[in-house]
């Protein structure tokens, strides 16, 4: 490389903007794990009568820092993954790739995030700090630097992780295990097979490219439509177990698991699979915002 084209990607490093910073984060999965953080943590509080205004300091620490550790989580994947997100089509143009930030600012950002992030959990109790913990290392080692790429049951061992941050808002306010923040995990990962199966049939060619073992890689679509319906099954069993939540939630988490069973098996006689999977894929993304939505405005009534 001769002298003009390390300045150049110098200068392309040094020009950090925000859009490169979400990108390489992940602000999506950062999005929508804060939310379950949240619903965690505010469940906490109506069902312990833990005052919410006088906790306020707890709530802070608990949104900024979960947000933080997911955030950092997401950098240190793209560091892991810049050998295959040039193969694929939906990550070639992370700013890891481009070389709007380069490896090593990259990892100094995610530790940055991971340091601040698990000091803030820790200000409200030591378990929700260690659950932090858990999440980044079954997510970093486990998943990105393991799992994804030597096995098959990827996607499934991944959902360990993204089902951590409910029990992270849960613990930051109530340190002791419960049925509701077990079922919260739960839903979290039962929810997140199937809709990454979605994502996994509609770039089953890159994956395949990029040399990821993913389910409709190696043992096809229809397995895979198999396996949605069964983790879709597992997610209609649990509102029986979340009563604590009131009828209102049984009913409508139901609704919502019947119609989603409804959709899988409709799914088998569908000749176009890639339009069955992106239906698929729209219906999950609804399916946790409505859930948990319900969660947090059904909290104000317990």
């Amino acid at each position: 490389m001769n002298q003009m084209e390390k300045t150049a990607n110098v200068d392309t490093a040094a020009k950090l903007t925000v859009k490169d910073f979400t990108e390489l984060v992940k602000i999506g999965i950062v999005n929508s794990n804060t939310i379950t953080a949240f619903t965690g943590m505010w469940l906490a509080f109506q069902l312990t009568n833990v005052s919410f205004m006088q906790n306020l300091d707890v709530l802070i620490f608990t949104i900024l820092g979960s947000g933080m550790v997911v955030a950092a989580s997401g950098a240190f994947n793209n560091v892991i993954d810049r050998d295959i997100d040039g193969i694929m089509e939906r990550t070639k143009n992370r700013p890891t790739m481009t070389g709007k930030i380069s490896g090593k600012r990259a990892l100094l950002i995610a530790a940055v995030l991971g340091i601040v992030g698990e000091a803030l959990l820790f200000m409200t109790t030591w378990q929700a700090g260690v659950i932090g913990l858990i999440g980044i290392f079954l997510y970093v080692v486990v998943y990105s630097m393991w799992a994804k790429r030597k096995l098959v049951s990827n996607t499934v061992i991944g959902s360990f992780s993204g089902a951590v941050p409910p029990l992270i808002g849960w613990f930051a306010v109530e340190p002791t295990f419960s049925a509701v923040p077990i079922m919260l995990f739960l839903v979290m990962f039962c929810w997140q097979p199937p809709h990454f199966y979605a994502i996994a049939i509609k770039r089953k060619e890159e994956y395949a490219a990029a040399g990821i073992p993913m389910l409709p890689v190696v043992k096809g679509i229809e397995r895979t439509k198999w396996s949605t319906l069964f983790w879709v099954v597992l997610l209609t069993i649990l509102p029986f177990f979340m009563w604590e939540l009131g009828l209102v939630y049984v009913i409508l988490a139901t609704v919502l698991n019947v119609i989603w069973l409804a959709l899988c098996l409709y799914g088998f006689k569908m000749e176009d699979s890639m339009k069955w999977a992106r239906i698929s894929f729209v219906y999950s993304i609804n399916y946790m915002t409505i859930l948990f939505v319900s969660m947090v405005i059904i909290g104000v009534f317990l």
